[in-house]
């Protein structure tokens, strides 16, 4: 089984670590900083920060809080919202991050992606794709937070962002937003199934159970969490612990 990461998610806005359900109803959680430095100094593998406004509101990222976030952590670090050009991401890159996270623009500029993995390399890029579950295994892709259809199929998508030069692919769960009632297990497996790069399942995580089964061989590289970590809810180490008496390698063991 090949090594496999854990990802606490800060979703950022005005500042301030948020949370919402199935990208709604949005209420202030943390400081984005002190909460960066607990995830590293728990044992995450990765953190990934997302400034969710930053596309709805037509802004730039907030990137000030992004370089202080990089001054305290030494794990991988990706930062989202709000890219649009090159000079974006290197904006970004230059702020501290290991790779950008591009989503509502690469919809409307799928050369973005070619563009990007170019000049800097496919690792950096980071696909995100908000899907929302139509019928039995069909999901659509939207944009703006989730809140605007994009008129495209996931799957599809997937691939073509694979063959554009993405290296990974967040794959954000609208229905399962925030539910935690599990990851969408079936919309993993149909894009696992369709491209070769790594896939980062995000939205529903509740229990240390739905981490060890999205995690299974056939699913997700990478399994994103929000809410449970913010508020205590699943420790870090036990997480792990659970991983690994499950056969999960992870690539931070436990000391």
């Amino acid at each position: 089984m090949a090594v496999k990461r854990i990802i606490p998610c800060l979703d950022v806005d005005n500042g301030r670590v948020v949370k919402g359900k199935k990208f709604l109803d949005i209420t202030d959680v943390a400081d984005p900083v002190s909460s960066a430095k607990r995830y590293n100094d728990a044992g995450a593998d990765e953190l990934v920060f997302y400034d969710i406004t930053a596309s709805t509101d037509s802004r730039p990222t907030f990137l000030s809080v992004a370089q202080q976030i990089a001054a305290v952590i030494t794990i991988p670090f990706t930062i989202g919202g709000g890219i649009r050009s090159l000079n974006n991401i290197q904006e970004a890159l230059d702020a501290g991050a290991d790779k950008v996270s591009i989503n509502s623009a690469a919809v409307g500029n799928p050369s973005l992606i070619k563009e990007a993995a170019e000049r800097f390399g496919s690792q950096r890029v980071v696909l995100s794709i908000d899907a929302k579950k139509m019928k039995e295994g069909q999901w659509d892709v939207y944009i703006n937070g989730g809140q605007e259809p994009a008129g495209m199929d996931v799957i599809e998508w997937a691939k073509k962002g694979e063959a554009l030069g993405a290296g990974e692919i967040v794959l954000n769960a609208i229905n399962e937003d925030g539910a935690k009632n599990g990851y969408d297990l079936e919309l993993i497996e149909a894009t696992a199934a369709s491209v070769s790069i790594p896939i980062i399942a995000s939205g529903g995580a509740g229990t240390i159970d739905h981490f060890v089964e999205v995690l299974q061989p056939g699913r997700a590289d990478a399994a994103l969490g929000a809410s449970v970590f913010h508020y205590n809810e699943i420790d870090m180490h036990e997480l792990k612990t659970a991983l690994t008496a499950n056969g999960v390698e992870i690539r931070r063991p436990l000391s």
